[in-house]
């Protein structure tokens, strides 16, 4: 199992499982980040943090701790 932060840049996964639970899981889904979605990502910084990915359509930028959570295949 990978997570979001080990993908590295102009791959193309799917979200398979968010981690972690209450409010933090909540804004993860909240940006549309769910289950089966796919997840282009674009740019990582330097060093590692932030990380830059295409989802539905839009851009955005997501902390190395929270893309962490996100399990993709």
């Amino acid at each position: 199992m990978k997570t979001l932060k080990e993908i590295p840049c102009g791959q193309t996964v799917t979200v398979t499982k968010l981690q972690g639970e209450g409010p933090v899981k909540r804004r993860i889904m909240d940006m549309g980040i769910t289950k089966g979605v796919s997840i282009y990502v674009r740019k990582v910084a330097p060093l590692g943090d932030p990380v830059e990915i295409t989802v539905r359509g839009y851009e955005l930028s997501l902390r190395k701790t929270d893309a962490e959570m996100i399990t993709v295949e």
